[in-house]
């Protein structure tokens, strides 16, 4: 009998198609508040530092209460954090979108706003990283990642661009942003109805609702085990240094590399960051569906993967073709969506159900937390030499593939994949 392929069958699961049609509306919904948030403070003010204000108060909450944020999805449960969170964000956006429509809006309701929005974000964003180990069986956790993960880059790559027609639409008044923030408002909506209709599938309630240690002390608990684990540590710190070395050189040098070197200038910036994410959508679809390496293959091609990293990163100093980068950013993305599938299975694999929300959240923290430091110091390298800002970040990501080799956390990793291919086959 053909065995039915797992993509498939998780997307026959009652309560993970709900996690995915809530989620899947809610990501595009927060791409209209994406393009709407910066226009709105533009059209107020006109002023690029009340914009930067608006964006620092979104992201260092986030940022900071993430730990908080998976201490407590640990305690109560992915779905009820979601699901408030949901409901507060509901109300937020709804607001905004009143404000708006009545003429009412002034600029410290878009600071509470974005302050607000951003301290519900770090409750959110680990609990909707920890929910699916809750709803699938272990060896389809990596089909429902790359689902989830997949329909996210998928949602990135068009919601944007939905957004700014609306928006350009009603360019002469501020109706389309007022409707690109109702827009968010019943997406939230949507996310919240799917999640209260959930049957409770597997594990959905909480493992650790008899503990009765303080937040800080359940953080500390997962900042231990983390660090504790050879493996979980070498995972958390390879995401962590890639992230900086490569995240910040590519969001601040490749708009510069567009402006000053490439004949298409602003049109060539958006074709290479939409093969960036188009890549990163099939490397989280080829994740879910081909075969994995096994032992020590797996071991090589994740260090090959990771120097090719820091190979590509480099030749963005030299090259000067438009279609050669746009080459270059979607293999990058590839790789980059295969491998953080991969890594991102692993750990919510080989982490206590009852420790899912903390382990996801310093994972978020290892992935994002550096970024806007990594993006800072792009910026002043950048006014030096644009090549030495893609180099020395090539050159230190290859140091990085070279101590992962070393790690015998790293073998660990690759055995660990190896036993859940060889259940999944046996099943």
């Amino acid at each position: 009998m053909k065995k039915q392929n797992p993509m498939s069958h998780v997307m026959s699961l009652h309560d993970f198609r709900l996690l995915f049609a809530g989620s899947a509306t809610s990501l595009l919904g927060d791409q209209f508040t994406l393009i709407a948030t910066p226009w709105l403070v533009l059209k107020l003010t006109g002023d690029p530092l009340a914009l930067g204000i608006v964006l620092a108060l979104e992201g260092l909450p986030r940022a900071v209460f993430m730990l908080v944020g998976g201490a407590v999805t640990d305690r109560l449960s992915p779905r009820i954090v979601m699901l408030v969170s949901d409901f507060i964000r509901l109300a937020l956006v709804s607001l905004m979108a009143l404000a708006i429509f009545m003429g009412t809006v002034q600029m410290w309701m878009v600071y509470a706003f974005a302050l607000g929005f951003g301290l519900v974000a770090g409750f959110a964003v680990p609990a909707g990283n920890s929910i699916v180990p809750m709803l699938v069986k272990e060896e389809e956790l990596q089909a429902g990642n790359s689902i989830i993960m997949g329909v996210s880059q998928l949602v990135q790559f068009v919601g944007p661009t939905i957004a700014g027609i609306l928006i350009g639409k009603y360019s002469s008044s501020p109706l389309g942003i007022g409707l690109a923030f109702s827009v968010d408002a019943v997406s939230f909506a949507i996310s919240a109805i799917c999640l209260w209709i959930m049957r409770g599938g597997r594990n959905l309630a909480s493992a650790n609702e008899s503990k009765t240690e303080n937040i800080w002390s359940s953080i500390l608990v997962g900042v231990k085990y983390l660090w504790n684990d050879q493996t979980l540590r070498v995972m958390f710190l390879i995401l962590a240094a890639v992230n900086f070395l490569f995240t910040g050189p590519l969001l601040v040098g490749i708009p510069v590399l567009a402006d000053q070197y490439l004949a298409e200038g602003a049109v060539a910036f958006g074709l290479l960051m939409s093969a960036f994410a188009g890549g990163s959508l099939i490397g989280i679809l080829l994740a879910g569906s081909l075969p994995r390496p096994k032992g020590k293959g797996m071991t090589a091609f994740l260090v090959l993967l990771l120097a090719s990293f820091g190979v590509s990163l480099g030749f963005f100093g030299f090259i000067r073709s438009t279609w050669l980068d746009f080459s270059l950013m979607l293999l990058l993305g590839a790789g980059n969506g295969y491998i953080a599938i991969l890594m991102f299975t692993w750990m919510q694999t080989n982490t206590p159900k009852d420790m899912l929300g903390r382990m996801m959240s310093m994972v978020m923290l290892a992935g994002n937390g550096l970024v806007p430091i990594s993006q800072a110091i792009s910026g002043a390298i950048i006014k030096w030499s644009l090549e030495a800002l893609f180099v020395s970040a090539g050159v230190l990501i290859l140091v990085v593939a070279l101590w992962a080799a070393s790690q015998p956390g790293l073998k660990v990793f690759s055995e660990g994949l190896t036993a859940e291919i060889r259940a999944a086959a046996d099943d």
